[in-house]
C-alpha cells in the first residue's frame, strides 16, 4: 500500500485523512482536539495514535503527507483599495480566493482612526491596492504612506496601479515593512486579475504565518502547510467541476459548506447571462467564485440566525415540522442562544435536529443569495431591459453539500433545497434544477490536498463518494432520517 496522509489544522479539530493511492480508496481516518495554543502537535499525535491503531494501515505505508490549516482563527487578511465597488471589491475577491478571511476593509484614503480599527483586527497580511493601470495614483500612495508610518508589522502585498506599485513598494520597504509587489487586481475596469495576488498570499501563508501561528513545530512531520483549509475545498470543486487529464470532471457546480462559525460557498460556473440581450453591470466575476459569510455560522452565530429569521417564524417553522412536540418561543430561544456557548453541542433529541435543520436552511438560502448574482428590470429610453450583476447559477448543474450538517444531520435533500431558485424571489439568479450530491465523508478539504501531486487520483476518489440526493417531495420530518438515494 502506498498511502497519502492529507491533514487539516481546523479551528476546533485536528482532522487526519489516509488514503491509498494504488486502491484509490480511504483506508482510515480520524480526529483530534487542535491544541493550537499549547503544542500543536499534541492534538496532531492524538489523532496519528487513534489512525494507526486501527491497523488499517501502519505509518511505513505513509509515502507521502499534505496539510491545510484554519487554526488559530485561519488566514486573517486586511484590504485597502479605492472605490469601494471596484478596487476594493477586486481585492476582497483575490483574498477570498486564496482561502483568506476578509476581517477588516477600507477604501480611499486612511487615516489613524481607521489605522487603529486595521491594527486592532489582528490580520496576518494587508492586501494594499487601488487604481486601475494608469488611473489614480495618488490614494494608494497616500495609504503606503500611513501604512508605512504605523506600527503594523505584517507581510503587504502591494496590488495596485502598476504606475504606482514600485514606488509604493519602495516607500513600505524604507520604513522596514515585509512587502511583495504583484500585478494589479483590477488592471482596467472591466478586467479582473486575482491570480497573481492569490499566489503571493499563498506564498507568504506557507512561508510565515505557518510560523507565527505556532505550526511550524508540525512541520518536521507534515512538511509545508500547503493552504488555507478554505482554498483546499476551492481546488477541490475546481477538480469535480473541470476534471484532470483524461478524468473528466461532471461540470458546472456549485459547493455548499456549512460550518459552525463560517458558510462558505465556492461556484465553478462561467455565469454570463441565460439569455443574450441582457445586460451585465459591475465588476466581471471570475469563473471559480468563493464567498464566506461570517455572520451565517450555525453555531457561532445562531442568535443572529434566529433574528434574520425572526422567532415567530422559526418557532412556526419547528411545529411544522414537529407537530406533535409544539416547541413554544421561550425555549427555542434558549436552545439557540446555548448553541453560541457551546459550539461542538451535537443535536440530542428531535428539536435539536430541527432547530439545525431551520438555521442550516435559513443560513444557507442567506449565503446562497449573496453569493449568485441578480436580474432586475429597468427602464430605458429604448424600452425595458434587463440587467444582471454578479453571476447567473440558474442553469448550474450541480450541487454539492459538504461540512457536518451534510456528514451527520437530517434531511439533507431538503438543506441543499434552500440554495436553489426561488420562485418568491425571481431576481435571485440561484441553479434552477441540478442535481444535489453530498460529500458524506467529509473529503472536500482532503481531495483539494491530494490534487496538489496527484489530480487524477483525487478526482477519482471523490467522484465515487460524492452521495446523489433523491427528489426532495418527499416529507422529511425533524425526526425522520436522511433521504440519500
Amino acid at each position: 500500500m502506498r498511502a497519502v496522509l492529507l491533514i487539516d489544522f481546523g479551528s476546533t479539530h485536528t482532522k487526519v485523512l489516509a488514503i491509498d493511492l494504488d486502491a484509490e480508496r480511504v483506508v482510515g481516518r480520524s480526529q483530534a482536539v487542535t491544541t493550537v495554543e499549547s503544542d500543536i502537535t499534541s492534538g496532531l499525535n492524538r489523532a496519528l495514535d487513534t489512525l494507526f491503531s486501527s491497523r488499517a494501515l501502519d505509518e511505513s505505508d505513509v509515502v507521502e503527507k499534505y496539510a491545510s490549516s484554519s487554526a488559530a482563527g485561519g488566514l486573517r487578511l486586511g484590504t485597502i483599495g479605492l472605490v469601494p465597488a471596484l478596487t476594493l471589491e477586486a481585492a476582497r475577491r483575490a483574498a477570498l480566493g486564496a482561502g483568506a478571511k476578509v476581517v477588516w476593509s477600507s477604501g480611499y484614503e486612511i487615516d489613524e482612526d481607521k489605522l487603529a480599527e486595521l491594527q486592532a483586527a489582528a490580520c496576518d497580511i494587508v492586501l494594499l491596492s487601488g487604481g486601475t493601470d494608469g488611473g489614480d495614483k495618488t490614494v494608494i500612495t497616500h495609504n503606503a504612506r500611513m501604512l508605512a508610518a504605523s506600527p503594523l508589522d505584517v507581510p503587504i502585498v502591494v496590488a495596485g496601479n502598476r504606475s504606482a506599485a514600485q514606488q509604493v513598494g519602495r516607500i513600505l520597504e524604507a520604513a522596514g515593512k515585509s512587502v511583495v509587489v504583484t500585478s494589479n487586481v483590477l488592471p482596467e475596469l472591466d478586467t479582473l486579475n486575482v491570480e497573481p495576488t492569490q499566489d503571493a498570499v499563498r506564498d507568504i501563508f506557507m512561508k510565515r504565518i505557518t510560523q507565527a501561528k505556532g505550526l511550524a513545530r508540525a512541520q518536521a512531520y507534515v512538511g509545508d502547510i500547503v493552504m488555507p483549509t478554505p482554498k483546499a475545498t476551492l481546488q477541490a470543486a475546481r477538480l469535480l467541476a473541470d476534471g484532470a487529464g483524461d478524468e473528466a470532471g461532471i461540470g458546472p457546480l456549485l459547493v455548499v459548506e456549512v460550518g459552525g462559525a463560517t458558510i462558505n460557498i465556492h461556484s465553478v460556473a462561467d455565469g454570463t447571462p441565460s439569455d443574450a440581450s441582457t445586460l451585465v453591470r459591475g465588476l466581471p466575476e471570475t469563473r471559480v467564485k468563493r464567498t464566506v459569510e461570517g455572520d451565517l455560522g450555525i453555531r457561532y452565530n445562531a442568535p443572529t440566525l434566529l433574528d434574520f429569521i425572526g422567532v415567530d417564524r422559526c418557532v412556526a417553522r419547528l411545529r411544522a415540522l414537529l407537530p406533535r412536540a409544539e416547541p413554544d418561543a421561550d425555549a427555542v430561544t434558549a436552545r439557540i442562544d446555548a448553541l453560541s456557548r457551546n459550539v461542538g453541542f451535537a443535536p440530542q433529541d428531535d428539536l435539536d435536529h430541527a432547530i439545525d435543520r431551520v438555521l442550516a436552511e435559513s443560513a444557507i438560502a442567506f449565503a446562497v443569495g449573496r453569493h449568485a448574482g441578480t436580474l432586475k428590470h429597468e427602464h430605458t429610453l429604448a424600452g425595458e431591459v434587463k440587467v444582471q450583476k454578479g453571476k447567473d447559477l440558474t442553469r448550474t448543474a450541480h450541487v454539492v453539500g459538504t461540512g457536518g450538517i451534510f456528514k451527520y444531520g437530517r434531511c439533507a435533500r431538503q438543506l441543499l433545497d434552500a440554495a436553489l431558485f426561488d420562485a418568491a424571489q425571481p431576481w435571485s439568479l440561484r441553479p434552477a434544477a441540478p442535481q444535489a450530491w453530498i460529500d458524506a465523508e467529509y473529503l472536500m478539504y482532503g481531495i483539494g490536498l491530494l490534487a496538489e501531486a496527484h489530480p487524477a487520483a483525487a478526482l477519482r476518489v471523490i467522484k465515487r463518494s460524492l452521495v446523489p440526493l433523491a427528489s426532495s417531495k418527499q416529507r422529511c420530518s425533524g425526526g425522520s432520517g436522511m433521504d440519500t438515494a
